[in-house]
């Protein structure tokens, strides 16, 4: 499927036309096999088919699914990215030289490979699943996401591409974090997730630890104080968010280090 923005044709990958027959919670089926069976292309396959043949409005279950596969692509892509940047710089050091342009031109395949799969998402986002979210959570979970895919774009991207990545970052994190602070309790899991992300985009992209600390301490200190035990669900919500609150507190420590 081509979807036409600003004069341009772009074709979201793996956007093809369910088989018929297939219902709905059959897709979802399929895209959770897949998930278990780890094969995260399938999924994304699958929750497409959902998207384009029945609605754009997903299901949590859906959503989240779709969310994991995405991080599963590209964290893979990522660490590859890692390991060989690392060696490209051993190999620039010493006698390796030889090999650095082979070095190189692998790092280059990762990299496109990369953009391929985040620019992926951020149009799905921008062209279906935004525009039908409602306000609060939804626009928030996926906002965050958006943010997300442009600071990995960010990370590795040429100086020009860079900041501009780090713009179009930038913008969706605000947009999620106004909605998180209007709609969300601040011990809600979405809410704090989004202050643990947006926290590391001051940090490493922006270079800022002191916006990151900021960030971060008002996420956590507004989490702690807003627990109440009597309120209802709150157990679950402790369950849910004590990951993420312990992730704020490491890179709190860490980064008042770096002060």
């Amino acid at each position: 499927m081509s979807l036409n923005t600003n004069g341009r044709h772009l074709k979201l990958k793996g956007m093809v036309p369910a088989k018929p027959g297939l219902l709905r919670a059959e897709r979802l089926f399929l895209a959770d096999l897949a998930g278990e069976a780890e094969r995260h292309e399938d999924v994304v396959k699958q929750i497409k088919m959902i998207i384009d043949n029945f609605d754009p409005r997903l299901s949590i279950e859906e959503r989240n699914l779709l969310s994991i596969a995405y991080k599963n692509m590209t964290n893979v892509l990522r660490n590859s990215l890692r390991v060989v940047g690392s060696l490209e710089t051993q190999a620039s050091r010493s006698s390796g030289k030889k090999q650095l342009p082979l070095i190189r031109g692998q790092r280059e395949k990762i990299e496109h490979e990369l953009t391929e799969v985040c620019k992926d998402i951020v149009l799905l986002l921008d062209e279906k699943l935004i525009p039908t979210a409602k306000h609060g959570e939804e626009i928030t979970f996926y906002s965050k996401m958006k943010g997300d895919y442009y600071r990995y774009l960010a990370d590795f991207s040429q100086e020009r591409d860079r900041d501009h990545f780090a713009e179009l970052s930038l913008e969706a994190y605000k947009l999620a974090y106004k909605q998180a602070l209007a709609a969300l309790h601040p011990m809600h899991p979405t809410r704090l997730g989004l202050a643990l992300n947006f926290s590391v985009f001051y940090h490493d992209v922006r270079k800022s630890p002191e916006r990151a600390c900021h960030l971060a301490k008002s996420a956590f200190d507004d989490a702690v104080l807003s627990l109440n035990p009597s309120d209802p669900g709150m157990d679950q919500a402790l369950r849910d968010s004590v990951t993420i609150l312990q992730l704020l507190k490491d890179d709190l420590i860490l980064w008042s280090e770096e002060m």
